[in-house]
């Protein structure tokens, strides 16, 4: 059976139009199963705490966050990713902390203890506090990549960049990158 000019550019049309329909209504569905294989993330080991995650993210707050790691804080009075250098007294007068927004909260434990939590949704990825711990401390505070916050881009923007190289695209049945790890 010999299919005429008409009839041939006909189902060329449909088969095409069919193609870019389904495209769009699959096309973020795969895309969300594509993005579930691959997450980026910060490697703690290499990342040198410039501060251009706060502003080179595509989100209007960054999705880069500090994580704390508890196992290796000294949970100590004096904390140099929560005050500032040069602090004469230790109390929490936002004058003293070194993050600008108060994203680190400060909980007394015992005496000389104390507990550092990161409140997620004030911390906006600037990097003082993981700069200080990594300069005076024991490098517990350091910076991730918040996996509920990130639009999960093709090419990530503070991957692009980042002078250390420190953001790749990680397997997500991995757990976040962990300091020394």
């Amino acid at each position: 059976m010999s299919l005429s000019r008409r009839d041939l550019l006909k189902k060329l049309f449909l088969w095409a139009t069919g193609g870019t329909v389904a495209g769009l209504i699959l096309g973020p569905w795969f895309n969300r199963i594509a993005f579930k294989r691959r997450l980026w993330q910060i490697d703690p080991d290499k990342c040198t705490n410039c501060g251009l995650c706060e502003n080179a993210c595509v989100k209007f707050h960054s999705a880069v966050r500090c994580v704390h790691t508890y196992a290796i804080c000294g949970y100590c009075d004096l904390c140099s990713g929560y005050y500032r250098q040069g602090t004469a007294m230790l109390d929490t007068a936002p004058e003293r902390q070194i993050c600008p927004t108060g994203a680190i909260e400060r909980n007394f434990i015992e005496n000389p203890y104390f507990e550092y939590r990161i409140n997620r949704e004030l911390c906006i990825g600037c990097g003082r506090c993981a700069k200080n711990c990594e300069a005076f401390g024991n490098g517990s505070l350091y910076l991730q990549i918040d996996q509920e916050y990130c639009s999960h881009c093709n090419q990530c923007a503070i991957a692009a960049v980042c002078p250390a190289n420190a953001i790749r695209p990680t397997e997500a049945s991995l757990p976040y990158l962990l300091k020394g790890g």
